[in-house]
C-alpha cells in the first residue's frame, strides 16, 4: 500500500524484533506511548493484527512476523543507501558489529582488524566471541564469521584467514611417560582427556579420521573447562591429551612443552568464512570490511 508511512513500517519492525515496546522506545529516544500509536495506526491501514500484546510480553502474529521477514531487509536496504550517499565522498564512518567464534577472534582477526582499524579510524568495530550457533542478524550483528560455507541462499560468504586449519591432540612429556603413547584413536580409552565445554552445555567430541575412517573417542576426563588457557596449562602440567585447534598449541609443540599425538588421524579441515545478508546497499563500515578481506 503507497499510502503507509515509512517511519510506522520502521516502528513496528523495531518493536517486533525486540518483542518490547520500552525497549525500541529507549533505543529511538522517544516514549513507548508514541510507539504503541505508529503500530496501531499501521494496523488499522492493514485491518489486520501485527502484534500480540500483553502485560508481559510482545509477540509478532503469524502475519506480523511474515512482514517483518519481507521488511527488515529492505528498511536495512534503506538505511544502507541512506548511509551511501552520506559517505559516498568521505571514509567510511560507524559501528560494525562481528559475531565469530571465539578462535577466529583470538588466532585469526588480529592480523586482519589492527590495520584495518588504522587506515579507517572513523570505524568503531564491535567484536563478540562465541561459540554458539545463533541468528548474528536478529541479534544485531552486522556479519558472522563460521566454518560451514553452507549457508542460507539470501547470504554471502567470502574466505576470511587460514584455508585450511586442523585439530590436534597432544600431551605432555611427563604425561607421555607415564602411559604408552596412544597409536589408534581406540587407545584413548586408557587416557584421561582436557574437555572442553561450550556454551551450550555440550562437551567437547574428539573425532579422528585416516583412510575414510572416522572415530570419536571421548576418553574420562580429568579436567572440563570453558577456558583454552586452563585447559592448555593442565596439558602443560601432565594431567592428561589435550584436543583442539592446532593454532592454539602449535606454539607449545614447538617448544617441546607438549607432544603431538594421533598426528596421522588428524585432518585439515576448510577455514572460516565471513557471511553477511545478500543485499545490494551495505553499511559504509561493512563494505569496507568486506572490501578489505577481500584484499587481503
Amino acid at each position: 500500500m503507497k499510502d503507509l508511512p515509512l517511519a510506522d513500517l520502521e516502528v513496528f519492525a523495531s518493536v517486533a524484533e525486540l518483542r518490547n515496546f520500552r525497549k525500541a522506545a529507549a533505543l529511538r529516544g522517544v516514549s513507548a506511548s508514541s510507539l504503541s500509536e505508529a503500530v496501531r495506526r499501521l494496523e488499522a491501514k492493514l485491518d489486520t493484527r501485527l502484534l500480540n500484546r500483553t502485560t508481559r510480553s510482545v509477540t509478532p502474529t503469524d502475519a506480523g512476523q511474515r512482514l517483518l521477514e519481507r521488511l527488515a531487509p529492505m528498511l536495512a536496504d534503506i538505511a544502507g543507501a541512506i548511509e551511501e550517499a552520506k559517505s559516498s565522498d568521505a571514509s567510511p564512518a560507524g559501528r560494525l558489529r562481528l559475531n565469530v567464534p571465539s578462535v577466529v577472534a583470538r588466532e585469526v582477526l588480529p592480523d586482519i582488524v589492527v590495520p584495518f582499524l588504522k587506515t579507517y579510524p572513523g570505524i568503531v568495530l564491535e567484536i563478540e566471541g562465541r561459540d554458539t550457533f545463533m541468528d548474528v542478524f536478529a541479534a544485531g550483528f552486522d556479519a558472522g564469521i563460521r566454518y560451514d560455507e553452507s549457508l542460507d541462499l539470501d547470504m554471502i560468504a567470502i574466505p576470511i584467514g587460514p584455508r585450511t586449519q586442523r585439530f590436534c591432540a597432544a600431551a605432555s612429556p611427563e604425561y607421555l611417560a607415564q602411559r604408552d603413547m596412544p597409536k589408534h584413536p581406540r587407545d584413548l580409552t586408557g587416557h584421561v582427556g582436557i574437555r572442553h565445554r561450550f556454551e551450550s552445555g555440550r562437551l567437547s567430541e574428539w573425532e579422528f579420521e585416516k583412510g575414510g575412517e572416522v572415530i570419536r573417542a571421548n576418553p574420562p576426563e580429568a579436567l572440563i573447562a570453558n577456558t583454552i588457557e586452563l585447559e592448555i596449562s593442565a596439558a602443560r602440567g601432565g594431567l592428561g591429551i589435550i584436543a583442539t585447534f592446532e593454532d592454539f598449541i602449535r606454539p607449545h609443540i614447538e617448544s617441546g612443552e607438549l607432544v603431538e599425538v594421533l598426528a596421522d588421524w588428524q585432518q585439515p579441515f576448510s577455514g572460516p568464512y565471513l557471511y553477511y545478508p545478500s543485499r545490494r546497499h551495505m553499511p559504509p563500515p561493512l563494505r569496507a570490511f568486506v572490501d578489505w578481506v577481500k584484499a587481503g
